[in-house]
């Protein structure tokens, strides 16, 4: 009987190329229901397609969707844009943020041992965080768990506010500053992500990639 190759490998043996990983946390919690859900299903729709139809960012930019509404969800673990199904998301439920930006690190951790096992390089991971609400968790172990990520270069954290968001929170969480998002302009924001990480998917995995700034006159963010 023949010994199964592991998923993994086959996945990486077909597509060798180097991984930008990426978690989206995504609060879902009851505040967002209506059309705050509707337009972030919306903006996760386009960002799929804009990376899907990127040939060098589809092989490269590796996504996992983590939820935080009620309870922690990873809704989508990693993929590539070929393998990514956009998830119809619902809201509902508390905002356990702490527990679910720990969930995330450990995820990237994992990810980044399955990469170094099958001789993948990757870019610094990022995490993107988006919310609307405060934690209903304690989240003082996250915010340390991003300092200490940030300082060592093992992840970027990205924090957006959409209306209603602490940002006195978010502040104490990332290290860069948190942006607030113009409205419910998700699909502008998804469109920058996807831009953005198709500039990284396109450089050296050793480069710093300069990222183009959301806070332009008309842009989808503020501070």
């Amino acid at each position: 009987m023949s010994e199964q190759v592991p998923f993994d490998a086959v996945t990486f043996a077909e597509n060798p190329d180097p991984r930008c990983p990426c978690v989206l946390l995504l609060d879902t919690s009851g505040s967002m229901g209506g059309a705050p859900i509707a337009e972030l299903n919306a903006g996760l729709a386009q960002y799929r397609d804009e990376l899907s139809a990127d040939g060098i960012a589809s092989k490269r930019v590796d996504v996992a969707v983590v939820t935080f509404g009620g309870q922690v969800q990873v809704v989508s673990e990693f993929s590539t844009a070929p393998g990514f199904v956009s998830p119809q998301l619902e809201a509902g439920g508390e905002t356990p943020m702490g527990q679910a930006i720990l969930r995330a690190t450990e995820m990237l951790q994992k990810r980044k041992e399955t990469y170094r096992q099958n001789g993948v390089l990757f870019y610094r991971p990022w995490i993107f965080l988006i919310t609307d609400g405060r934690p209903s968790d304690d989240w003082q172990a996250a915010s340390e768990r991003v300092k200490q990520g940030e300082a060592s270069k093992a992840f970027s954290f990205f924090a957006v506010g959409v209306e209603g968001a602490d940002m006195g929170i978010l502040k104490q969480i990332s290290v860069r500053e948190p942006l607030r998002l113009n409205g419910l302009r998700f699909r502008d924001l998804f469109k920058w992500l996807s831009n953005s990480q198709q500039a990284v998917s396109r450089s050296r995995t050793s480069d710093e990639v300069a990222l183009s700034n959301p806070m332009v006159p008309g842009g989808w963010a503020s501070v």
